[in-house]
C-alpha cells in the first residue's frame, strides 16, 4: 500500500486466524545468548476502522499454558514459576487507542494482563491487507518485572528483564 492508498475498504470486523498467526517472544538468558518462544493457543477479534483508526479496537486472549521454547524443562519452569498458569491461566490484551504513524504503520495501545498485573503497552505495527485479510506485523519491548513475572533473586540476574514481543498476526474478514 502506498501512502495514498485509502484504508477504508479495511474496515470491518476480523478473526485472528491462528493457523497465519505467530506470538512469540525473545528473552536473553546468561547460559544463552537468547531464549525464543512462543504461544500456540490463543483468540482473538479486531475492529478496524480505515477512517479513523482510532475507533479501532482488539482483543487477544492467550492461553499461558501454550507456552513453547523447545524446551519442555525450561517451558515447565515458565508455565509454573515464572507466569504461574494455575492461577493466571490467561495472558490478555485489550486495545485502548490506535494511531497511524506512517503509510502503513500504526501505534497501538492498550492493557497487558499477565500474571494478575495489568499495565498499558504500546505496539508498534505494520499493516498489509487486501480487504478480506489483513496482517500486522510488529512488537514492543516489555520489562517482564512490570508483571511480577520472575521466580527468585538468582532468576533476575540470569534472565534479561526486557522481553521483546514479537507479533504476526493474520485476520480475516467476519462474513
Amino acid at each position: 500500500m502506498t501512502s495514498t492508498t485509502s484504508f477504508s475498504t479495511l474496515t470491518g470486523d476480523y478473526v485472528i486466524d491462528p493457523t497465519g498467526t505467530r506470538i512469540g517472544f525473545v528473552a536473553r538468558h546468561t547460559m544463552a545468548s537468547r531464549v525464543r518462544g512462543r504461544f500456540d493457543d490463543f483468540e482473538g477479534a479486531l475492529r478496524l476502522d480505515g477512517d479513523d483508526p482510532s475507533r479501532s479496537d482488539v482483543r487477544l486472549a492467550i492461553r499461558s499454558h501454550s507456552i513453547r521454547t523447545g524446551s519442555e524443562q525450561r517451558d515447565g519452569h515458565l508455565r509454573g514459576r515464572f507466569l504461574r498458569v494455575g492461577d493466571h491461566p490467561s495472558i490478555t490484551f485489550t486495545s485502548t487507542g490506535a494511531e497511524r504513524t506512517g503509510e502503513a504503520a500504526f501505534r497501538l495501545t492498550g492493557d497487558l494482563t499477565m500474571c494478575g498485573v495489568n499495565r498499558p503497552v504500546a505496539l508498534d505495527l505494520t499493516l498489509t491487507g487486501d480487504g478480506d485479510r489483513v496482517r500486522f506485523g510488529g512488537g514492543a519491548t516489555i520489562d517482564r518485572l512490570d508483571w511480577g513475572v520472575n521466580w527468585n533473586a538468582a532468576t533476575a540476574l540470569l534472565v534479561a528483564r526486557e522481553v521483546v514481543l514479537e507479533l504476526d498476526v493474520t485476520a480475516t474478514r467476519r462474513p
